[in-house]
């Protein structure tokens, strides 16, 4: 996606590189409009996984086509199935990394994983490709990249069965392989943090990442929605003007939670008060806090830049450096377990489907393991069974 200049602001355009276009690309040149939101969310939904999916056929000179049967084929035939190119955008990028790293491992007699055909890799050879990418170049661990890499080789090769039954074997190797990772505790932040980090975010001069942080907790959107989705439409709408529209886009869920209680009281009156009195700069409520000094405008934050700027702040505000911004939105929703809100609750708050999903953010708490005794001995001394 590239934006230009015109005479009411910015506007966004698509476009496939120049030597793409002139090998056929099929995907054309296209507008987008001015809405920031809604322009990338038509890349990374339809545009570039169309145009992954042309890629990986080989089409691009320069872009060698796989031998039909092998290991990078097999790649190929899963990165233009739909159970790939329907997936979000943060999503396929890290699935790359794993399959391209596997791709490109070397082997003893010089050539790499990817070309392996798929009969010649065994159960005992994905073992030794595990044991190979767990230990990292400079000779650690890495675990977790190791047992994903073989998770999204599983599904890739799962995938590309059903589409070419005929060119890849029905005994994968990637399954049963018996390899767990127990994922660390993700660090919280508490109200208290969250309310250091935006006053040390405000002193910065950096008032949009102290909002971005409030939208998190108490929202409980994920970041990269807040920073490159979340536009003013979706605050007020229009159609809805006493709700705030949150679209969590790795799941497709909108939630449109309520602003205000029956009585009229304000729900959310931290974030709402922030948002009333802000000054709009463009479509997206979160953006850079100056204007860009060629385009004259505020641009909208890219992930690394916000990432750096929000580890400064943290700093700056004596915040543990290994509560990461991913522990807003898991501090909010373990807020909400605290306050002893039901599954139900919880899950119409933060929009996840399931209530296994919702547990691996809402953390079990000192707090609610009191709440859960005091409720048991409650249980057991209405009736007057003990001596109390």
């Amino acid at each position: 996606m590239i934006e230009k200049k015109i005479s009411i602001g910015i506007a966004y355009y698509w476009s496939p590189p120049t030597r793409a276009r002139k090998a056929g690309c099929p995907v054309l040149p296209e507008a987008l409009g001015t809405d920031y939101g809604a322009a990338k969310q038509r890349c990374d939904d339809v545009l570039n996984p169309h145009y992954r999916a042309w890629l990986a056929k080989g089409e691009e000179p320069g872009v060698p086509q796989a031998m039909r049967g092998t290991f990078d084929w097999m790649v190929a035939t899963y990165k233009v199935s739909p159970k790939y190119t329907k997936l979000p955008a943060e999503t396929r990028s890290s699935y790359d990394r794993m399959l391209k790293m596997v791709s490109v491992l070397p082997l003893k007699d010089g050539r790499t994983f990817g070309t392996l055909t798929l009969a010649s890799i065994t159960p005992g050879a994905a073992d030794k490709l595990h044991d190979r990418i767990k230990v990292n170049p400079k000779g650690g661990e890495r675990i977790r990249t190791a047992v994903l890499a073989m998770k999204v080789c599983q599904r890739a090769w799962n995938v590309a069965r059903r589409s070419e039954p005929k060119a890849v074997p029905s005994d994968n190797p990637f399954q049963k392989m018996d390899i767990e990772y127990k994922a660390k505790t993700t660090r919280l932040f508490q109200y208290d943090d969250l309310q250091k980090f935006v006053a040390a975010a405000d002193a910065a001069g950096e008032h949009s990442i102290g909002t971005a942080a409030m939208i998190a907790f108490f929202w409980l959107q994920r970041e990269i929605d807040i920073i490159g989705r979340l536009a003013w439409s979706h605050y007020r709408p229009s159609d809805a003007p006493h709700v705030a529209r949150i679209i969590h886009h790795k799941t497709g869920e909108v939630v449109d939670l309520p602003l205000y209680d029956d009585d009229g009281t304000a729900l959310w009156p931290d974030i709402m008060q922030r948002l009333d009195s802000s000054d709009r700069h463009g479509t997206l409520i979160v953006t850079r806090d100056t204007a860009d000094r060629f385009k004259g405008v505020r641009l909208p934050w890219k992930k690394r830049h916000f990432l750096r700027q929000v580890a400064k702040i943290k700093t700056t505000a004596g915040i543990d450096p290994e509560i990461k911004f991913m522990g807003l939105r898991h501090g909010g929703t373990t807020e909400g377990a605290d306050a002893n809100l039901s599954d139900a609750q919880m899950r119409a708050l933060s929009g996840h489907r399931t209530t296994a999903a919702l547990l691996r953010y809402a953390q079990a708490s000192t707090q609610q393991r009191r709440i859960g005794a005091r409720l048991r001995r409650n249980a057991r001394t209405k009736g007057g069974q003990t001596s109390e």
